[in-house]
């Protein structure tokens, strides 16, 4: 396990903004977890995963940040159909994982900014399917008593956007059984390049971004909202209304984390006064 102290986390956050912590903490094993809530108990301890749905509010953190990554990552096959992973894998390469093996089941995830642990908190997915679709079992790490656990698919409670760990953040996933089917590998490698190239076509990807901001209200397009007001290009500090998809905040100019802050502020209030929709942010604020 490696710690740092005063770690620059723009590089571990997809919006690149600037801050840092005052200590961090890369795990390789989980009893380093184990380790580093025993024995640095003295502050509060931030979860990072890939940093692609986060937005980094403050310049600088007194918490410990535990950040979850490559040196968290191992992955393998086991029962010829079944992906048994680590939660700092980022989901691009997972879908790879099964590409290679002839896996069907991961092509709407390829591309899809996302750790595979991160990807479990908050269900993500996209034309609608989602990773609780596959999604086994889930191995955890329990902070109420620091003993390791393991809880199946049907007991997770999975929503829209939302699970059990997304409820409960005294419990870190450690590892994850996904359930996948046989294919075709051309077939797979031919349905993973559509899809990359559909959301490249419709998604900015020519500056730092987080995702989609909103979760999606019932009967109504994000995007479409935003654009009708014209707020398409709005920016505030450095942070803008993306100019290719208006669901989408991006980081065009050095912008903070209070500055995307702001522009989200700025979008809920006027889509509440003109539709009387209360957007949700899809996002995590740390």
């Amino acid at each position: 396990m490696i710690i740092t102290n005063d770690q620059e986390l723009k590089l571990y956050n997809s919006y690149r903004v600037a801050s840092r912590c005052r200590r961090a903490f890369f795990p390789e094993t989980e009893k380093d977890f184990v380790t580093i809530y025993r024995n640095y108990a003295d502050r509060k301890k931030v979860i990072l995963g890939g940093g692609f749905n986060v937005i980094l509010s403050k310049p600088f953190y007194e918490e410990d940040f535990i950040i979850i990554g490559p040196a968290f990552s191992s992955s393998n096959i086991i029962d010829e159909t079944i992906v048994e992973a680590e939660a700092g894998l980022d989901m691009k390469s997972l879908s790879e994982l099964a590409k290679a093996n002839s896996l069907v089941g991961l092509e709407i995830f390829y591309d899809i900014p996302s750790s595979l642990g991160g990807a479990v908190v908050m269900n993500a997915g996209a034309s609608g399917i989602e990773i609780k679709d596959v999604l086994t079992k889930v191995r955890y790490l329990d902070l109420k008593d620091l003993q390791i656990k393991e809880i199946l698919n049907e007991e997770i409670g999975f929503e829209y956007r939302n699970s059990f760990f997304q409820r409960n953040l005294d419990k870190i996933i450690l590892k994850v059984w996904l359930r996948l089917k046989n294919g075709d590998p051309a077939k797979i490698q031919q349905d993973m390049e559509r899809i990359k190239e559909s959301r490249w076509a419709k998604q900015p990807k020519d500056f730092p971004n987080a995702g989609s901001v909103f979760k999606r209200p019932r009967g109504y397009y994000v995007g479409t909202m935003i654009e009708e007001l014209g707020l398409k290009g709005l920016s505030i500090g450095g942070a803008q209304v993306s100019e290719k998809h208006a669901g989408f905040i991006v980081n065009y100019n050095n912008a903070s984390g209070q500055d995307i802050i702001k522009l989200i502020n700025v979008i809920q209030e006027k889509v509440w006064e003109n539709y009387q929709v209360k957007l949700e942010v899809e996002q995590r604020i740390i």
